[in-house]
């Protein structure tokens, strides 16, 4: 998914099509929502002008992300409709009005970070497992979930030993 100048302009004259799976999976460390990803299949094809070259792509996949809920897993599929430029010539002048316009880096254009920015995108804010056979976590990392007869009937062992002074003036 990473393509030269020198190998856009060749490609110019014959078109270039994609269809690629790509491996995304460390936006598990970009993202901690993101449980688990698999590999994203990109479809798509470049549009080339005379300054530029518009990617148009669809990126399709699925990722596990906890539900809003219960904090079980819930699989998410997407399927991305996504269009990326980037200019050819570094003089080239685009008007404001046009869709973002990237530049190159290192007179290379690389896809993949703009693939894992859409996925990065498309997370919901929040989800909801479909069943709602499931039952909320209990207790976690340094909480757990207590009802209020179980909170009366704890006593501080702090102060255990006042209640023995209560009950010796009955």
């Amino acid at each position: 998914m990473k393509w030269s100048i020198q190998q856009l302009q060749t490609l110019k004259k014959k078109g270039l099509s994609l269809d690629e799976t790509v491996d995304v999976s460390g936006l598990m460390d970009m993202d901690q929502q993101i449980r688990d990803i698999s590999t994203v299949h990109v479809k798509g094809h470049a549009v080339f002008s005379e300054r530029s070259v518009t990617f148009m792509l669809t990126i399709i996949g699925e990722m596990t992300l906890p539900c809003s809920r219960t904090l079980n897993d819930v699989l998410f599929p997407f399927e991305i409709e996504a269009s990326e430029t980037f200019k050819l010539d570094d003089w080239a002048t685009f008007d404001d009005e046009e869709d973002d316009v990237h530049e190159l880096d290192n007179n290379t254009v690389d896809l993949l970070p703009y693939i894992k920015e859409r996925i990065l995108l498309e997370i919901p804010i929040q989800i909801f497992s479909g069943d709602n056979e499931g039952q909320a976590p209990q207790s976690g990392n340094g909480w757990e979930l207590i009802t209020e007869e179980e909170q009366e009937q704890k006593v501080d062992p702090r102060l255990k030993e006042l209640e023995k002074f209560f009950d010796e003036e009955k």
